[in-house]
């Protein structure tokens, strides 16, 4: 996996800063609303209903986070991440009649909420907004999809075995069977990349940073060996690679077992996966002789899928776009899975532009997963 901007509905996340409701037009109300470790609120009164652009002043020694929620439910319309001592910066929103409050969380500290102001003669509340989820909320879908990548690298483990012992045999077609059916294996893990540390390098790294391209020592892995198994590289050179690939395999297989994945990541994965892919594999610059990227992108769409499985009890409750998600998922699976056998080079113009049409739109479709995921401290 090689290594977010998007958006959650009207919502956008830009530069560490998730906007998790809608905005047009948005007048400037008077004066600044300062927030700090004892006050969540300072200076804010009832806005009018509608578009607003609220500025927010950290008087805190302290980097802050700062929500707009409904103080009864905790649901968030909007947030800023990262509000650095004596900054000001701009939320937008757009309100609806209801209650609202600030929920400020110091870095250091324990969240809190501020006090309320009741915005009346609107419209009814409008979306996007969200039920924040917490640390506790992921851990059945971290243990659920810790489970699922420990069982695939427990398979990947006896094809990458199955793979050295082709080599080491000479048979180079059926090796590059053997190297394909692995690296798909591995593809499928994708939102566990960032919990495999230096692995990942070893395992599926390209000659992307090194000095001697292809040649150079520290090329390693599913590509040095796919490198010389589709340019008749001679087998018994290509054999100490494929053992150290198995080797890094089955090593990753040990250490993952007492691995955590960072909460942080699971919902967040989601999206980077599909984004990876649409700059990676359907770009053509992992391919190293096998033609496979097609597959891989399918491969990588397992992988996703995986994920929004273990995290559906939380999505569906929070995200209205699920269904449409699913939908545009199923149309991806059934694009790449009628091309997955052919090299990109194959594909015709609009069959090229069809598989990236797709891909890039699921890719937006799944930024919000990663802003609905994210855990929140709430107390």
């Amino acid at each position: 996996m090689r290594r977010w901007a998007g958006g959650f509905g009207a919502a956008a996340v830009l530069a560490g800063t998730a906007v998790l409701a809608s905005c047009s037009g948005s007048p400037a109300p008077a004066g600044p609303i300062a927030v700090s470790r004892s006050a969540c609120g300072d200076g804010w009164t009832a806005p009018p209903a509608g578009p607003q652009t609220l500025q927010v002043r950290n008087d805190a020694a302290v980097t802050m986070e700062v929500e707009l929620v409904d103080p009864a439910t905790g649901t968030v319309f909007g947030e800023l991440e990262g509000v650095g001592p004596g900054t000001t910066r701009a939320l937008p929103v757009t309100f609806g009649n209801g209650a609202y409050a600030l929920r400020c969380a110091p870095e250091d500290g324990t969240p809190f909420v501020g006090p309320a102001v009741q915005v009346t003669g609107g419209a009814d509340r409008p979306g996007p907004a969200v039920v924040p989820v917490t640390n506790a909320d992921l851990l059945g879908p971290l243990k659920q999809y810790h489970g699922y990548v420990a069982d695939g690298l427990g398979t990947l483990t006896g094809e990458t075995a199955a793979l050295a012992q082709a080599v080491r045999a000479g048979n180079r077609g059926a090796a590059q069977q053997a190297w394909l059916t692995a690296h798909l294996t591995y593809e499928r893990l994708g939102a566990a990349y960032n919990a495999f540390g230096d692995s990942d390098g070893a395992i599926n790294g390209t000659t992307a940073g090194l000095p001697n391209g292809a040649a150079d020592p520290g090329f390693t892995g599913f590509h040095r060996l796919e490198n010389g198994l589709w340019h008749n590289e001679a087998l018994p050179a290509l054999s100490p690679v494929a053992d150290q690939l198995d080797q890094a395999v089955q090593k990753l297989r040990t250490s993952f077992a007492d691995a955590q994945i960072d909460q942080n990541d699971l919902g967040l994965r989601a999206h980077e996966i599909m984004e990876n892919t649409l700059q990676f594999e359907l770009t053509g610059r992992t391919d190293y002789g096998s033609g496979s990227n097609l597959a891989t992108a399918r491969a990588n769409l397992a992988g996703t899928r995986a994920v929004l499985d273990v995290l559906r009890p939380l999505l569906t409750t929070r995200f209205p776009g699920l269904k449409a998600l699913d939908a545009w998922i199923a149309r991806t699976d059934r694009d790449l899975g009628a091309v997955a056998g052919k090299p990109l080079s194959a594909l015709d113009r609009k069959g090229r532009q069809r598989i990236n049409a797709d891909v890039a739109e699921l890719t937006e479709r799944l930024a919000p997963v990663a802003a609905i995921a994210e855990p929140r401290r709430i107390s």
